[in-house]
C-alpha cells in the first residue's frame, strides 16, 4: 500500500524540497526531488517543483511508493560472537561492516552474515534489517545485540527507549578536554545544507543527551568514555565536535588536517553493553575490547607522552 502523509507549511519562502526533506529526515534530498519529480507531493492539490517556495500556509500531501522488494542473501561472513542462545545474539561489529543493507549496499553487511549464521531473526524491523534492534555506525565498531524473535525484539527495544540498557562507549578525540567529565544536550537532526551529515538544530531535530567521562589526556588529545541516554544517529560525533573535541579521524565531522594514526574511520568503539535478558529477566553485560587499531592510537601517544617526560 502507498503511505499518505500531510503538512502544513510553516515557513513563507521555503522551498518545497527543503519543508519535505526537514518533515521526513530519513530521505534525502536527491529522494525527496525524486519524488516530487514523480508527482508524488501536491500543495494544495496541485504538482509542484523542487523549487517550488511555500507561502507558509498550504497543505501538502506526500504519497510515499512501497519500497522496492530487496533479496537479501545470507552470506558466510565471519562474526565475533560474544554470546548467542534462542532468544538474541551479542557480537561484537568490525570497523568498516556496515550493519544492514542500505541504497547501493546489498552485500557484505551484519545482516547477510546473521543470515547465514542464524536460522531464524526477528522480522519486525522488516525484510532488510531482520534482528537489528539498535545500530552502530559502519566505522564504529564494537559490542551489538540482535534479536532472534520478535518476542526478544520487541523487549530488547523497550530497553532501549526507556534507558533500562546501557551502553558505553570510548574515543579518542582532538584537543585536551579541560573538565574532567560533563553532560551534552542538543537535539539532533539532518543538516541544513548537508544531507550526508546530521547536527544540532534548533527545530525538527529530536532529543538528545551524551554523559562523558575523561579517561586519559595527551595533550593534543584525550581519551574519553561517553555514555548515551538517548541513540540518535552519529550523536556521539556530533556532540563531541559541537563542544570542539571531534574524533580522531572522523570523515565527517573531524578536521581536515591528517593525523599519524593508521585507523579507517573514527577512533569510536562501542565497548560495553548492559541488558536484561529478554526471556529470563537476568541482568547481562557484555564487553568488546578495544580494536587492535585503537590500541596502537593509544600506545603511541603514551609513549609519545612517556618520552616528552623523559626529555624534561
Amino acid at each position: 500500500m502507498l503511505e499518505t502523509v500531510t503538512y502544513q507549511a510553516d515557513q513563507t519562502g521555503e522551498r518545497l524540497d527543503v519543508f519535505l526533506v526537514r518533515q521526513q529526515p530519513d530521505f534525502s534530498r536527491a529522494h525527496v526531488q525524486k519524488l516530487l519529480r514523480d508527482g508524488g507531493a501536491l500543495v494544495d492539490g496541485r504538482v509542484r517543483k523542487a523549487n517550488y517556495k511555500l507561502n507558509g500556509n498550504e497543505i501538502i500531501t506526500l504519497t510515499i511508493p512501497e519500497a522496492e522488494p530487496v533479496e537479501i542473501k545470507a552470506e558466510d561472513i565471519p562474526l565475533d560472537i560474544l554470546y548467542e542462545d534462542e532468544d538474541i545474539i551479542v557480537v561484537n561489529k568490525a570497523r568498516g561492516m556496515v550493519v544492514h543493507p542500505a541504497s547501493g549496499v546489498n552485500t557484505g553487511t551484519l545482516v547477510n552474515a546473521l543470515l547465514f549464521h542464524c536460522h531464524d531473526l526477528s522480522g519486525i524491523n522488516g525484510e532488510i534489517r531482520p534482528g537489528i534492534v539498535h545500530r552502530l555506525d559502519k566505522d564504529t565498531s564494537g559490542v551489538m545485540v540482535c534479536a532472534k524473535n520478535d518476542k526478544a525484539h520487541i523487549n530488547l527495544a523497550e530497553q532501549i527507549r526507556t534507558k533500562s540498557a546501557h551502553r558505553i562507549y570510548q574515543a579518542v578525540v582532538h584537543g585536551n578536554i579541560k573538565e574532567e567529565a560533563g553532560i551534552i544536550k542538543g537535539d539532533i537532526g539532518r543538516h541544513l545544507t548537508d544531507r550526508k551529515k546530521m547536527a544540532i538544530v534548533q527545530e525538527n531535530g529530536k532529543s538528545a543527551v551524551t554523559h562523558f567521562k575523561v579517561l586519559e589526556r595527551f595533550g593534543d588529545y584525550t581519551l574519553v568514555e561517553c555514555q548515551l541516554e538517548t541513540g540518535r544517529t552519529h550523536q556521539i560525533r556530533v556532540h563531541m565536535t559541537s563542544i570542539g573535541h571531534p574524533l580522531v579521524n572522523d570523515p565527517k565531522y573531524g578536521p581536515r588536517k591528517t593525523t599519524p594514526f593508521a585507523i579507517a574511520g573514527q577512533a569510536l568503539h562501542s565497548l560495553l553493553l548492559t541488558l536484561r535478558h529478554p526471556s529470563t529477566g537476568a541482568e547481562m553485560q557484555f564487553e568488546a575490547p578495544l580494536p587492535e587499531d585503537m590500541e596502537k592510537i593509544l600506545t603511541a601517544l603514551r609513549d609519545r607522552q612517556a618520552k616528552a617526560k623523559q626529555s624534561k
